[in-house]
């Protein structure tokens, strides 16, 4: 049984109609182009290479658009679950807009977070922090529940979004539980 008639889940709904609307390309019309080129059988990576061949000219990001309509493909095929990776491992995240640059956001994740020792039962590794000419970091790991980035991107001159991503969770059994953790975490801030 696939991991999507497990759980129930399909294709979340809300994807559907921007993809649409992004491609000029009805939902059905990626199924049946989907089926006919065999997709069922492929890996993600070729499955996103399939519908980058059908994105039109001049739409802003195409390969990120592909990638999304690949997932949603997948989802609706029953081979992954939303929240699920193509590696199999499930991924949440969280996000906040805040009124400081980059590095302030980072600072002031690390003050009101840096020391916690665990999060929802899971030892938390030791944090290590980086910066790149378009992102600043804070990273660490949970024992038993995968991997914690915390990124800060400038959204102008004076904010930034402050982003939690949770990613290499063995189940999607506690993707909302865990949502929840990291949006009042932000929240706090």
């Amino acid at each position: 049984m696939s991991a999507a008639a497990e759980s129930g889940n399909s294709t979340r709904p809300g994807n559907i109609p921007a993809l649409e609307r992004a491609t000029g390309r009805a939902w059905d019309d990626w199924l049946r182009y989907f089926e006919a080129e065999g997709a069922r059988e492929l890996t993600h990576a070729d499955i996103a290479r399939l519908a980058r061949t059908r994105m039109p000219e001049g739409l802003d990001n195409p390969d990120w658009w592909a990638q999304g309509a690949a997932i949603a493909y997948e989802q609706h095929a029953g081979l992954r679950v939303p929240g699920q990776s193509s590696s199999g491992t499930f991924r949440v995240s969280a996000s906040r807009t805040m009124p400081l640059d980059r590095d302030a956001a980072i600072d002031a994740w690390r003050t009101a977070h840096g020391e916690r020792e665990a999060h929802l039962g899971h030892a938390a590794g030791e944090p290590r922090s980086s910066r790149t000419e378009k992102r600043s970091f804070w990273r660490f790991g949970l024992d038993g529940a995968g991997r914690v980035e915390v990124s800060a991107t400038p959204k102008g001159d004076d904010r930034c979004i402050l982003a939690v991503n949770h990613d290499g969770l063995p189940s999607g059994d506690r993707i909302e539980a865990w949502r929840g953790h990291w949006k009042a975490m932000l929240a706090e801030l």
